[in-house]
């Protein structure tokens, strides 16, 4: 993980890369949240060489400046936010993230790749001068803190539920990091002992393998958006199925408050987002009662940076 850096003017580019999706946006520095332009998103690249997704990274950077009409010599710094873990190789960040390697937990996972890790800061460093990688759950607590719904919240964590599940935490005014950036992956903590329950990490029962996008709809057959709105509709089996997504998610929600002493949590990722007004009350209804000393000043908000929060979280780390 690089050390923060800085681009005191100009324009940057936002890397955004998650289990399903890249996408990258250029933003120019200004006094108040950015406005975001040429934005390119396509799928994660996950087959042939661990390179792939770098090159993927470096074209849609390309792209965006040509749909801009900026000449990409003017890009003083790309802020990287990205699904991890991550490892470190001659102090370059390298991406170990289990919904793009599927090396990590083997066929049974189902994606067309080996891989361990896949290159990241080092191909980038090759082309331009400043660039920070973080976690993406990291970079979205600092946009959040920044533009959103975390500002002046100094006890606070933002939480995805998308592809994985991942949290950026914030106690005492200071981000946590750990020793290679990637503090916050209790989506990887185990809940259950179930043979079934099969993480992209290769962990059995942990709580990525029971609710994440992926878990979804490995478990139940039908994606998180069909298992939702039937939810939404009163359907008994789906209302069911959600309640019981609602009650993992809730838990660790909860060892989340009590383990550090949280104001407020804000809620992100493809899963929560659109449909945020159902499963917001159900959430904090799991909190509600269960040691009150601790729980009953957190609030659960949704992300006020909405949908673009992966998008601002990258040009956070940046500008």
């Amino acid at each position: 993980m690089a050390a923060p850096s800085s681009s005191p003017g100009g324009w940057c580019a936002a890397v955004d890369i998650g289990g399903t999706k890249v996408a990258v946006s250029l933003a120019q520095a200004s006094s108040g949240r950015p406005l975001l332009t040429g934005r390119r998103s396509e799928p994660s690249a996950k087959e042939g060489s661990p390179a792939a997704l770098s090159a993927q990274v470096l074209r849609l950077i390309d792209a965006a400046c040509v749909d801009s009409g900026l000449p990409r010599r003017q890009l003083g710094a790309v802020g990287v936010s990205a699904c991890g873990p991550f490892t470190m190789r001659e102090g370059m960040v390298e991406l170990a993230a289990p919904n793009i390697c599927g090396g990590l937990a083997g066929p049974a996972r189902g994606l067309a790749n080996h891989w361990v890790s896949a290159p990241l800061e080092a191909p980038l460093r090759r082309r331009f001068e400043i660039v920070r990688v973080e976690i993406d759950t990291i970079a979205a607590l600092e946009a959040e803190r920044r533009w959103g719904a975390l500002q002046g919240v100094g006890h606070c964590a933002y939480v995805t539920w998308s592809t994985g599940i991942g949290m950026g935490l914030c106690v005492d005014g200071h981000v946590l990091r750990g020793k290679n950036g990637n503090a916050g992956h209790a989506g990887h903590s185990f809940v259950v002992d179930e043979a079934e329950a099969l993480c992209g990490c290769g962990n059995l029962g942990d709580v990525e393998s029971l609710i994440g996008g992926n878990a979804i709809q490995r478990r139940f057959g039908i994606d998180a958006a069909q298992l939702l709105g039937g939810a939404q509709r009163g359907e008994e089996l789906a209302l069911s199925r959600v309640d019981e997504l609602c009650r993992v998610m809730g838990r660790a929600l909860y060892n989340l408050v009590v383990t550090l002493d949280l104001q407020r949590i804000c809620l992100g990722g493809s899963v929560f987002w659109s449909h945020r007004d159902f499963l917001l009350p159900r959430l904090q209804q799991e909190l509600a009662g269960k040691l009150p000393a601790l729980t009953d000043d957190c609030s659960l908000v949704s992300a006020g940076l909405g949908a673009e929060v992966g998008d601002f979280g990258a040009i956070a780390l940046v500008l």
